[in-house]
């Protein structure tokens, strides 16, 4: 019960502490005077940002780090549309994210006042949920609602326009706080079916994602796939949710996909989808397991009944989290057979292999940089990325050891690396922090490393520099060959760039260069900057990818070359 009567800033700082919110990010906007004053009388920290973007990406990021909603908070009109980058990604990444909007005041709405836009029906699209608060009274109940929406069933962005009137009122309104629920009742009957159907294969293939796990959650994976001899493939970007040095790991659906996991998925006699909705990018355009108007997937398991069947059909539709379910496989005692162990061994001879490094043009070799600091960077070291080519080799060559540890958007948005990276370092101070950026994609968000500066948020960026876009370029290269429009870069000096900041800043030339420069980097104490200058056909065009997934499909087994065939 509230003691005394306060403004409408206050109640929704209150109510954000309330739920466990202690930190913040965003863009100060007169639209939100109120919120930004009844931050003060709260524990909650305001990282300010140096663009609605970076802050929106900030927030999802903690989301995905924390599991719980990552908040922003923006101006309307200009702000808004910046930081809509974010709830995009937040909804395609299935991240928890609460946006808060200045508004125009009540009075002006409609009349096209100073910065005005409709954020309701600007957000509808893009969110789970998009709404406006009438009354300072109804701010402790909105906020509930948009904790609740924000993180069951399919978890996702909530956006709420904030009049700024509003926010100046006066109310004696009592705080609510949010209370989980589960988000599906488990049937025994219909997972106990399930559960009969995964172990009576003899070639299952496992496929995780979604954003509903957590370290519990991926130590029981692994201790299901080792006892039920089940090979296991991580969803696009969500390598860290097993151990990729387990026996029973066998690689990836991203980009620079292995072949002969594509062989393997089309070939198996059980595809389980664990959390994941098998979006476009790890399905390769929804060719995989099948088409997608069959029955394909042996076992879908999803917290959200609304996505059960609405691509992908499936024999069993399981609606419950990854936890519940591992929990009853894990309670199962079952033998396999001799077929699923040789099934098992050979996938993860062909996914060992496939992490190799390939020799590829230049002096500075990204495929060995990665490999480098996958090797020698502790167990639960931070990487973050965006969207670009140069993502391919961190995806291949970098071996994810701890969940938690791969924070990157599926929604394959530019500019997410380092935005991320700073609130992974404000979440995890103690933890070393990487992001990885293509040159093109660390130009969008560089503005940020100000706020890194300014936070004593002490990552490391490694920069593939090829001075191009070069993901563009390789379908360039591909549908117009000869023909380059609008994909070559003129870029800055990054490693002065970074000290211009008051960052660290150092160029790397040659491959062996690279030790002793992240060693500097990470004694420098303060935000650095690692430019990579690579040779242009290293990342860039459509024949080097190529070559490279032919060098290793061929020694093992071609794309048109049966898994089964090999092991027998």
């Amino acid at each position: 019960m509230t003691d005394s009567s306060r403004h409408g800033g206050r109640i929704l700082a209150d109510q954000l502490a309330m739920n466990g919110i202690q930190r913040v990010f965003s863009i100060p906007g007169e639209s939100f005077l109120p919120l930004l004053d009844g931050l003060l009388d709260t524990e909650i920290e305001n990282v300010v940002c140096r663009h609605e973007g970076g802050a929106a990406i900030m927030a999802e990021a903690h989301g995905k780090i924390t599991g719980q909603p990552g908040v922003a908070m923006v101006t309307r009109g200009p702000g808004a549309t910046n930081a809509s980058c974010g709830i995009h990604i937040a909804r395609h990444d299935s991240t928890p994210m609460i946006l808060l909007v200045g508004q125009v005041p009540r009075s002006r709405r409609q009349s096209e006042a100073f910065q005005e836009i409709n954020v309701v029906k600007f957000f509808e699209p893009l969110a789970k949920l998009a709404i406006e608060i009438e009354r300072v009274e109804q701010i402790p109940a909105v906020v509930r609602r948009a904790f609740a929406v924000a993180l069951e069933g399919r978890r996702g962005p909530v956006v709420i326009s904030l009049p700024e009137d509003m926010l100046h009122d006066n109310s004696t309104v009592d705080d609510t706080e949010f209370v989980a629920v589960s988000p599906c009742e488990i049937l025994d009957d219909k997972v106990n079916a399930a559960v009969d159907r995964i172990l009576a294969a003899d070639r299952p293939v496992v496929i995780i994602g979604g954003s509903i796990w957590s370290n519990q959650t991926a130590l029981s994976l692994g201790q299901a796939s080792s006892r039920l001899c089940l090979p296991v493939a991580a969803s696009f970007r969500r390598q860290d949710y097993l151990d990729n040095r387990h026996e029973n790991y066998i690689g990836d659906l991203s980009s620079g996909m292995n072949p002969n996991l594509t062989v393997a998925i089309k070939e198996s006699d059980c595809v389980v989808a664990l959390g994941c909705r098998m979006a476009d990018f790890p399905t390769q355009g929804y060719s995989l397991p099948g088409n997608v108007a069959d029955t394909c997937l042996a076992v879908h398991v999803y917290p959200d009944r609304l996505e059960l069947g609405r691509i992908w059909q499936a024999e069993h539709k399981v609606c419950t989290t990854p936890k519940q379910f591992l929990t009853v496989l894990n309670q199962r005692n079952a033998s396999h057979s001799p077929a699923c162990e040789d099934w098992v061994r050979r996938l993860r001879a062909l996914a060992v292999q496939w992490r190799q490094p390939s020799s590829l043009p230049g002096k500075a070799l990204f495929a060995h940089i990665v490999k480098w600091l996958s090797d020698n960077l502790p167990d639960d070291a931070i990487l973050t990325n965006g969207a670009g080519n140069y993502a391919a080799f961190v995806h291949r060559h970098f071996c994810f050891k701890q969940f938690g540890t791969q924070l990157a958007p599926t929604s394959g948005s530019m500019g997410y690396g380092l935005p991320a990276a700073i609130a992974a370092k404000l979440q995890h101070p103690e933890r070393v922090v990487v992001c990885f950026a293509g040159d093109g994609c660390l130009q969008m968000t560089i503005n940020e490393l100000a706020t890194a500066v300014e936070r004593k948020a002490n990552l490391i960026v490694v920069v593939a520099n090829n001075g191009m876009y070069g993901t563009i370029r390789m379908h360039q290269e591909s549908h117009f060959p000869g023909r380059l429009s609008g994909t070559s870069l003129a870029n800055p000096n990054f490693a002065e760039l970074a000290n211009g900041f008051g960052a660290f800043g150092e160029t790397v030339l040659e491959t062996n260069e690279f030790p002793a420069a992240f060693e500097r980097a990470v004694k420098s104490n303060r935000p650095a900057v690692i430019d990579v200058k690579l040779d242009p056909q290293a990342v860039a065009t459509n024949k080097t990818l190529n070559d490279i997934a032919s060098m290793h499909a061929t020694a093992y087994c071609s794309a048109n070359q049966s898994v089964i065939d090999m092991i027998h």
